[in-house]
């Protein structure tokens, strides 16, 4: 199975985050089809079925930061 970098994974469930919280405040459907295709995005970045366990295995596999750095990109 492919693996995610750290860093997309971070951006995937940042960016699912930010959307949840907009869709329960005003719940346009842009907001609605974009999680929907972050969480297919998670989904299959994690080797899961539903968006809850892709957003924990994703969390999972996000290395610990020091002092809110983000990881480096490594080529």
């Amino acid at each position: 199975m492919l693996m995610a970098h750290p860093v997309v994974l971070r951006e995937l469930v940042e960016q699912y985050e930010t959307l949840q919280a907009l869709q329960a405040e005003n719940g346009s459907a842009e907001a609605r089809r974009r999680m929907d295709d972050l969480a297919y995005t998670l989904c299959v970045s994690t080797g899961t079925r539903d968006v809850d366990a892709a957003l924990i295995a994703a969390r999972r596999r996000l290395p610990e930061t020091r002092d809110g750095e983000e990881p480096a990109l490594t080529a």
